[in-house]
């Protein structure tokens, strides 16, 4: 059985409880018994989806909104020393946990399958999560994003196995101890809070030391600084390879596109086995490969896995179709860093034919967008057109000098037909004017643009 409520969680209250990571660790604990109290910037969907679970979502942060039982304050590095339900927490003596200790705590007594890398976490905890649903182990999630509707990002299963998605950005990932972790890929990101690409592997090395004795670390074969990451560790934690790479424990034999669909055929344990993952692109046949090994690692009958596999079908904002008007899909990507902008635009030119391929880019966080602006631009080559937005802040404070320009100019200089688009209310008529019969249009970023789609959709269908 699944363990119960933490200690010192039965009412908790969560700053910023509408964000992915958070909202999860709130839905478990109200699905665990917990009173769940927080508050968010704006109203949303995914607040419903809390208060239909019997939490309350103030909204709008304010020191009264913070009850004087609270057990617990929930925050994650994004919150603000400033945030006056902080500062009514330290009136009171008010414990503040950090999002990855309320979640550590709520895989205590599990046997926990951390995913972590740069890219593609989301996606193959959502795919580990479906598959094992499938095969009845009911088991625990917290995932980055929502499967099928807000609020299905995370879910307390009465299984042993909590799958979660171990966010490196903050290094809040060292917190956790699983028994299995993958590490898909390893790059240089999050530049607020990483100097150099050697303090990333520092990092990791740091993550895949907290496998418990007698663990596995699943880890690609195919990713340049995954193999890197694999040489440091030196043998200290048994390792599981996997990938296109000769020498890959389990070994990428194909992936034969089938349309939207791949068929993906692998040697794993001198036994070859076919699976159908059901989106595009060797980049999510990659992970579902990862998904496979680490549920191998656990126990679970490889051949039973790889058909459970089919059922995962997407998550909100990986390649999501939101529709079709006038003849032109509308998709979106929640792809940000130019590793991600490449496959998913790589994935959409092997399933789209001769279709032509047309993106609206949100660059996200000025820091990422100072280091990486070039190439995103050169990423940008991949489409027939795109529009380019300002830039999305989140969390950070703009940096003079920096702004979508930097996108936009690099794009220019590689080829690229490109537009800058200042007003996010100008794109659907934009869009409108470029389209033909069989176009694709992605909207592509981390920030708002996935507001986009509907907009373009209802101007196209006039």
């Amino acid at each position: 059985m699944a363990p119960g409520l933490p200690t010192a969680m039965d009412r908790p209250h969560f700053i910023g409880i509408g964000g992915a990571g958070m909202s999860g660790i709130a839905k478990i604990l109200a699905q665990r018994g917990a009173k769940v109290a927080g508050s968010d910037a704006k109203d949303s969907a995914t607040a419903e989806a809390l208060r239909a679970l019997g939490a309350t979502v103030h909204i709008g942060h304010a020191a009264e909104h913070l009850a004087d039982d609270a057990s617990c304050v929930v925050v994650s590095s994004a919150i603000r020393a400033d945030n006056p339900e902080l500062a009514r927490a330290a009136e009171l003596g008010v414990p503040v946990v950090h999002r990855s200790d309320a979640l550590a705590a709520l895989m205590d007594g599990a046997r926990p399958l951390a995913v972590a890398g740069t890219h593609g976490k989301t996606t193959t905890t959502s795919m580990l999560a479906v598959a094992l649903a499938e095969l009845g182990l009911d088991p625990s999630y917290a995932i980055g994003g929502d499967l099928d509707a807000p609020g299905s990002n995370a879910l307390h299963g009465d299984g042993e196995i909590f799958v979660a998605e171990a966010d490196e950005s903050d290094r809040s990932f060292h917190t956790y101890a699983p028994e299995v972790a993958i590490v898909l890929n390893v790059e240089l990101d999050h530049h607020a809070n990483y100097a150099s690409l050697e303090e990333i592997y520092e990092s990791f090395e740091t993550f895949a030391g907290r496998i418990v004795p007698g663990g596995t670390l699943v880890v690609s074969a195919d990713h340049e600084g995954a193999r890197e990451l694999t040489r440091r560790l030196a043998g200290a934690v048994r390792t599981v390879t996997y990938g296109e790479a000769a020498d890959a424990d389990v070994r990428i034999l194909s992936v034969v596109a089938r349309g939207l669909r791949s068929e993906v055929t692998v040697v794993l344990d001198g036994a070859e086995l076919t699976f159908t993952v059901s989106v595009p692109g060797r980049h999510y046949a990659s992970n579902a490969v990862a998904a496979l090994a680490a549920g191998v690692a656990l126990g679970v009958p490889a051949a039973d896995l790889a058909a459970a596999l089919a059922a995962y079908t997407g998550v909100k904002r990986r390649l999501q179709l939101k529709g079709e008007a006038a003849g032109v899909q509308v998709i979106d990507s929640y792809a940000h860093h130019p590793t991600e902008m490449t496959a998913d635009l790589e994935a959409m030119r092997a399933a789209a034919g001769d279709a032509r391929i047309l993106v609206v880019f949100q660059p996200h966080l000025f820091s990422r967008t100072q280091e990486l602006g070039k190439e995103m631009g050169q990423a940008l080559t991949l489409a027939d057109a795109s529009v380019v937005l300002d830039i999305y802040p989140a969390r950070e404070d703009p940096v003079p000098g920096v702004t979508s320009d930097l996108v936009i100019e690099a794009a220019r200089a590689a080829g690229a037909e490109v537009s800058a688009l200042r007003d996010p209310a100008r794109v659907p008529d934009a869009v409108a004017g470029m389209v033909r019969p069989g176009d694709l249009v992605l909207t592509m970023g981390a920030g708002d643009v996935t507001d986009l789609g509907p907009l373009i959709l209802d101007r196209l269908s006039k």
